[in-house]
């Protein structure tokens, strides 16, 4: 790995840098280390007394704002197990909250400068990150690989930008058009206005789960995205053929996903983009409904309400389309979207019950690294949980420690799910092991720079 480059621009790198008072009371305690970049993003450092040479970059997740603090861990729990093994802890903020993967790059990478020009050079140099941190740090392995040896993402957005928003569109498409309401789903003008549309089409949506005919409907908006069934921590798993506790678990997740992606932050992120970066021109989406994790649902919903399927499908079809500008597609796919030329080892691991980040999310990776030639350096991990991000300090470990041992052999080796939990038991025994054998389906509309047919 070159390192020649991190030490350049000393000074400005150190802008602000201060050693926290406290970290100093006593030798067994990690070094904190607050700073600030010239971007105006922040940083923070943990390096134990016995630092065994290894530095996490951590990237976190997708920031609304206004607060933005910098984080080097994904937990307290977890950071605190990865101290006490040695492991130096790095990250920033972002320059800016939101979509902003054009400050955190090179943030991320100006973190870990400042760590080497203060503690030295590491002997290895992870970076990671979950959720919106997962494409980030994919953006790094892509973008930088010389400056780490290997990445790891959780429950990432490793399907990048464009797919991202086209699978966010779909189902809200869906609700709109199935339920009738005339709610903008793009060009939204400001937050104000996205909050008003998110408002109106979550009490059309709540008014529809009161009927059976509302209930498949919304349960077909929900296969268009991959929600699972069970997808909350304080959900009941329901039993493979309970269709209606399924739909249940779904209706929570659908409001989660009006209320959290497809309004407010699209808004942020077309103001990034310049305008609307998804669109669904041309779209089949009776092919996208046979394709979709919970079909059978679907199908067994509308049969009980006396609906036909087949006509709500046509009606989709039918229905006035979005069409995307692009210039917006073209910002999207260049700062946010994957080549699939991984040229360092990269593990990512998923809960199989994500309803934000669709398990399905892995397949898009593994398509776009596939077609690059780099399979060889992409392992996937799925842990039997619902939920987005809901891994134990115990999985996060032993997902870290699978990947060092790729890096340290050469080859993956103990990345089945019996040899994770042995991992994750000898890391942690005190929270939860749960890795299990576990096949995505296809992501439904998947984007990458890998495949000149995806762009349009």
């Amino acid at each position: 790995m070159r390192h020649g480059t991190r030490i350049a621009c000393t000074a400005a790198l150190l802008l602000s840098l201060t050693t926290a008072p406290a970290a100093m009371a006593a030798d067994a305690d990690p070094t904190h280390v607050d700073g600030r970049l010239p971007s105006g993003a922040t940083y923070m450092m943990d390096v134990p007394t016995t630092w065994n040479g290894t530095v996490l970059l951590f990237s976190h997740g997708y920031n609304a704002g206004p607060a933005n603090p910098a984080q080097d861990a994904p937990d307290a729990p977890t950071k605190a197990l990865l101290l006490q093994q040695g492991y130096a802890l790095i990250g920033s903020s972002y320059a800016s909250t939101g979509w902003a993967v054009t400050d955190a790059v090179p943030d991320q990478l100006a973190t870990l400068k400042a760590f080497t020009i203060r503690f030295g050079q590491a002997s290895r140099t992870i970076a990671w990150g979950r959720s919106y941190g997962g494409l980030v740090t994919t953006a790094i392995a892509e973008r930088a690989p010389d400056e780490i040896d290997g990445s790891l993402s959780m429950c990432g957005l490793v399907h990048g930008g464009v797919a991202n928003w086209n699978n966010t569109l779909d189902p809200v498409f869906a609700l709109k058009t199935l339920l009738g309401s005339d709610v903008p789903l793009v060009n939204l003008p400001s937050q104000e206005a996205a909050t008003d549309a998110a408002n109106t089409l979550t009490a059309k949506v709540d008014s529809a789960q009161s009927t059976a005919e509302g209930r498949a409907r919304i349960a077909l908006a929900t296969a268009l995205h991959n929600i699972p069934v069970w997808n909350a921590p304080t959900q009941t798993r329901p039993a493979a053929n309970d269709w209606d506790a399924q739909q249940a678990n779904q209706y929570d997740a659908v409001k989660g996903l009006l209320k959290i992606a497809a309004f407010n932050r699209r808004q942020e992120a077309e103001v990034r983009a310049g305008g609307n970066m998804s669109w669904n021109t041309g779209v089949d989406y009776a092919r996208l409904l046979g394709k979709s994790s919970v079909r059978k649902e679907v199908t067994a919903l509308y049969k009980k309400a006396g609906l036909s399927l087949t006509k709500d499908l046509a009606a989709l079809n039918r229905a006035p389309r979005v069409t995307a500008d692009p210039a917006a597609v073209a910002w999207m796919g260049t700062t946010s979207s994957f080549t699939g030329k991984l040229a360092k080892p990269q593990l990512s691991i998923h809960t199989i019950g994500d309803p934000l980040v669709p398990v399905q999310t892995e397949s898009a990776l593994r398509r776009a690294v596939t077609a690059a030639g780099a399979a060889a350096l992409l392992r996937r991990a799925y842990v039997d949980n619902a939920g987005h991000c809901t891994f134990s300090p115990a999985e996060q470990l032993a997902a870290l420690h699978t990947l060092e041992d790729r890096l340290t052999t050469g080859s993956w080796q103990g990345a089945d799910p019996a040899s994770l939990n042995s991992r994750a038991t000898e890391a942690d025994p005190t929270t939860p092991t749960r890795y299990i054998t576990y096949r995505p389906t296809p992501y439904l509309r998947p984007y990458d720079l890998a495949h000149p047919a995806d762009r349009r």
